[in-house]
């Protein structure tokens, strides 16, 4: 690589430290590959990148706009020092973070096995140490985690933006601020929105007890706790077995695995946190005054979370853009799994920042990616952003209404070519491809119109008669093989998919669809897509590694849902194969807190009513909340609670037994390609307890 074409990152350099493992990226066995540096595939299997991928790549480098080095020279912008380790311990013992493993991309050259475009953003994205945005005023440190922390200066202390997603990597950050600018206290911390890496790390810049003393406030947007905890339950087990596709979460950092996350290197992995905000932000905009710095913040519902605000801090001419504008083009829908988002909501809001703000803003600074100075310069990225989320969501839909389905969308939307050529509006957490998909399933649906795709046949149904009709496995893979040859990557995964899904134990089968889905990843721009082909490769060839669980959010998540929410999941973990004919009604009653529920199991179902209390339920359930908590975070059951006179029960405990012996506790260990499952043995986890819900860390 021309280093002079991506730009040169002063203070950036970071060496690599060895190959040792560590609990990274969601938490799985991440490794900082030894033979990265060496160019050396890490997988015995593993291939380098065809002609046909080299000669993309360097198409790409022909055309993409290189020539433009202003992110360069903003990310490089107020640096102040970073700090002589490159390694973060977690309490566990473990890695928590290790900036030095992605060394191998600042080694100067090309890699035909990354995406031009997403090389750049990685090289952009190794940032690593104290940044000033504000003179004597705001700072950032960055590369510590997969988001940036913010430190502003009051009167007497920090406010603190976003502490990351563990203790041990906020911890540092403060304590690395502390010793180049001078100690403070911190005063004040604000959560931009309600997912993991942007409050995670709140125990390591604050203690709970200064938080209830009213010595450090909490600021966050209306809706914070609830989205915090609640989007990522009912289907948080299935999130954190996708997450090991999007965030690639047991591939090794190296050229051919895990290069960058576009919005940050990757996710920490030590101890998360969350302490319940002081003060909610209720209006569209309000405006706080906290130790001297005056602030106004901009919820903007229903854009990158549900519960998001940007903020402005007149007095430096500064606009926080939360995670809202970025380096990069976002999610409307996220792989790991989420409610779809709202492009047209999501340009609206910036639209409104622009308008309110951006005519008078020096500075714009987020908790992803670097800052950008000066107006015309800021104004230039909020409506380029602007622009892209409204015209992914104004032509999908210009498209949809002209018959474009949700099945070929696809393959038809494009961005207009002015944007194509901002690196502002490039999707590297997105991708055109998926996000185009989620705006027609917002609107209309998964269904495409035509009856036969309405209730379709299962993959592994109809798999086998794809196969028998092409005739048989032989043909499949030498035509397979012919079209992979031919650089007709899609064409030979249509086909290798259906021999995989009708004969998952056919290892030549997979080992060429794993051929197929890495040239495929190679070629992408954005890591998530990239990523998912790329593990779908991996456990093609490997099966899926047993034991890799990815990172959750920790027992204080789980102490933050409410009791509903808890019986609303007990619900969906009922398996309602067990429970025919069974029935019966409970009163739970929760004294400390005032609360009494009804849960009803009927007709195979579990059912919940908050405010009622059953005239003659079969079983009434006295228990503190702070004792139930034990219960629903594995550390008691409810046996143990009646023993030591901690819970009272009173009547039939018939129902109880059943539901108990009908609940069934996820693990994210469930194929996503045929044929890769690992043997694992049965939970011994007590049935009433709350798995923890998914890692909403990236967005």
């Amino acid at each position: 690589m021309n280093i002079q074409k991506y730009g040169v990152v002063i203070a950036l350099v970071v060496p690599l430290l060895g190959g040792n493992a560590a609990f990274g990226a969601g938490g799985g066995a991440v490794l900082a590959d030894p033979g990265a540096m060496e160019g050396k595939h890490f997988h015995p299997k593993g291939k380098m990148p065809s002609k046909f991928t080299i000669d993309l790549q360097n198409g790409l480098r022909a055309t993409l706009p290189f020539d433009d080095k202003r992110d360069f020279e903003e990310a490089k912008r107020g640096f102040v020092a970073a700090p002589s380790y490159k390694q973060i311990m977690a309490e566990a013992g473990n890695v928590a973070w290790d900036i030095g493993s992605y060394e191998y991309l600042l080694q100067g050259k090309d890699f035909d096995s990354i995406h031009p475009s997403l090389q750049r953003q990685a090289i952009l994205n190794m940032a690593y140490g104290l940044y000033e945005v504000v003179p004597g005023k705001i700072w950032q440190v960055r590369g510590f985690d997969l988001s940036n922390i913010s430190f502003v200066k009051g009167d007497t202390g920090w406010i603190v933006f976003d502490p990351l997603t563990a203790k041990e990597t906020a911890k540092a950050a403060l304590d690395f601020i502390n010793q180049q600018i001078g100690e403070r206290p911190v005063v004040a911390v604000v959560y931009s929105h309600s997912h993991g890496d942007h409050y995670g790390g709140v125990r390591g810049v604050a203690n709970e007890a200064d938080v209830k003393s009213g010595k450090v406030q909490i600021i966050a947007p209306k809706g914070f706790m609830e989205h915090a905890v609640a989007e990522n339950v009912y289907a948080g087990n299935a999130m954190n077995r996708r997450l090991y596709f999007q965030y690639g979460v047991l591939l090794p950092r190296s050229p051919f695995g895990h290069v960058d996350q576009s919005i940050g290197k990757n996710t920490a992995a030590g101890t998360t946190g969350l302490i319940e905000p002081t003060r909610y932000m209720e209006k569209d905009f309000e405006e706080l005054t906290v130790d001297g710095v005056t602030m106004v913040f901009q919820n903007t519902p229903g854009t990158e979370a549900p519960a998001e605000m940007n903020t402005y801090f007149p007095q430096f001419k500064a606009f926080w853009a939360a995670e809202n504008i970025t380096g990069t083009v976002h999610n409307i829908y996220t792989l790991r799994g989420a409610l779809i988002r709202d492009a047209l909501a999501w340009s609206k809001h910036i639209n409104t920042a622009l308008y309110r703000f951006g005519g008078e803003a020096e500075v714009m600074f987020a908790s992803h990616s670097w800052p950008r100075w000066g107006n015309d310069r800021i104004q230039d990225v909020m409506r380029t952003q602007r622009d892209v989320y409204a015209n992914l969501n104004n032509e999908v839909l210009h498209l949809a209404n002209q018959g474009v389905t949700i099945n070929e969308i696809q393959n038809v939307y494009k961005l207009p070519k002015s944007l194509q050529n901002q690196w502002a509006a490039h999707s590297y957490h997105g991708s055109e491809e998926h996000n185009s998909r989620a705006v027609i399933n917002r609107y209309l649906g998964y269904w495409d119109g035509n009856p036969a795709t309405l209730t379709p046949l299962s993959p592994r149904d109809s798999a086998p008669l794809y196969v028998e009709m092409m005739g048989g496995a032989g043909p499949i893979i030498a035509k397979g093989q012919e079209l992979f040859d031919q650089g007709k990557y899609q064409y030979a995964m249509e086909i290798l998919n259906k021999l995989v899904y009708a004969e998952p134990g056919n290892q030549a089968a997979k080992d060429l669809l794993a051929d197929v889905f890495e040239q495929i990843g190679y070629q992408k721009e954005s890591p998530s897509v990239r990523n998912s082909f790329l593990a779908a490769a991996y456990e093609l060839r490997s099966g899926m590694p047993a034991g890799a669980a990815p990172k959750t959010t920790g027992p204080d998540t789980i102490r933050a849902m409410s009791t509903g929410l808890w019986l609303d999941f007990l619900g969906i973990r009922l398996d309602s194969t067990k429970t025919e004919g069974m029935k019966g009604v409970i009163n739970l009653v929760t004294p400390d807190n005032g609360e009494k529920y009804v849960v009803e199991l009927s007709n195979s179902t579990l059912t919940n009513i908050k405010g009622v209390q059953a005239p003659h339920p079969d079983l009434t359930i006295t228990i503190d909340r702070t004792d139930l908590e034990s219960v629903m975070g594995g550390k008691a059951t409810f046996d143990e609670l009646i023993a030591s006179g901690k819970a009272k029960f009173e009547g039939d405990r018939k129902v109880f037994s059943e539901i108990g012996s009908s609940l069934v506790q996820f693990t994210p260990d469930f194929e996503l390609m045929p044929g890769t499952k690992p043997t694992t043995g049965p939970s011994a986890i007590d049935p009433f307890a709350q798995a923890e819900p998914a890692d909403s860390s990236g967005g």
